[in-house]
């Protein structure tokens, strides 16, 4: 059966992405097919003829060494740097919920694991018209465990925190945590024991600053 872990984050610039293209990198490294996906990107730049570049997914591709085709990894992406919810309707475009499973779908009928990757943190609106579409929603419509990525210095507890018990409010599965720029320090230390004593989720992984490589065995992650 193929499998999906769903990487959110404490917020925006967390290292959502450097992770996920570890992750990925180390499924290849074990021999595993590996996809990765997301379903909506914004804040990228341009090509030559004015089109938006999906910068995440080219940088999970040549991170991780994955095969995929950078135009299956992501349905929307846009150039305005804001919820994408708003960077669409700048684009004068509407978030479709069935273009995104559909384009999951096929991701996951194609490789045994994909990682998908969400848009800023947990609280994301993808669409808010007469429609409402937010990241949670797919989360759960995918029916897929997440691991929550955060930066590992000041801030972290609360972030952390607050973050699990929203997803935990609204029936998502959480793996644990997965702490970014961690520096063997007491700040860091603590941080992690805390949001370990506070939430009961463990700390998956510590990855340090330019860290290549994840040792931790990820596919024990994908699991429900």
């Amino acid at each position: 059966m193929n499998k999906t872990l769903f990487v959110t984050g404490t917020g925006t610039d967390v290292g959502k992405t450097y992770v996920s293209a570890l992750i990925l990198k180390k499924l290849v490294a074990l021999g595993e097919s590996a996809g990765y996906y997301k379903a909506a990107m914004s804040g990228d730049k341009t090509d030559d003829f004015g089109n938006p570049v999906a910068e995440d997914a080219e940088y999970a591709k040549r991170i991780s060494g994955i095969e995929q085709s950078v135009e299956s990894m992501c349905p929307y992406v846009f150039c305005k740097p804001c919820s994408p919810h708003l960077a669409a309707k700048s684009a004068g475009e509407q978030i479709d919920e069935e273009t995104i499973m559909s384009g999951y779908g096929a991701v996951l009928s194609r490789y045994k694991y994909v990682v998908a990757e969400g848009s800023g943190g947990i609280v994301c609106p993808l669409r808010y018209d007469s429609q409402k579409l937010f990241l949670s929603d797919v989360i759960l419509k995918m029916n897929a465990p997440c691991v929550i990525v955060a930066n590992s210095g000041l801030g972290a507890i609360n972030a952390v925190a607050l973050t699990a018990q929203y997803m935990r409010s609204l029936g998502i599965k959480i793996k644990g945590v997965i702490f970014n720029n961690y520096a063997d320090d007491e700040i860091c230390r603590d941080n992690a024991y805390m949001c370990e004593q506070i939430t009961g989720l463990k700390i998956l992984a510590k990855v340090r600053r330019g860290d290549t490589e994840i040792s931790e065995n990820v596919k024990e992650w994908f699991q429900r």
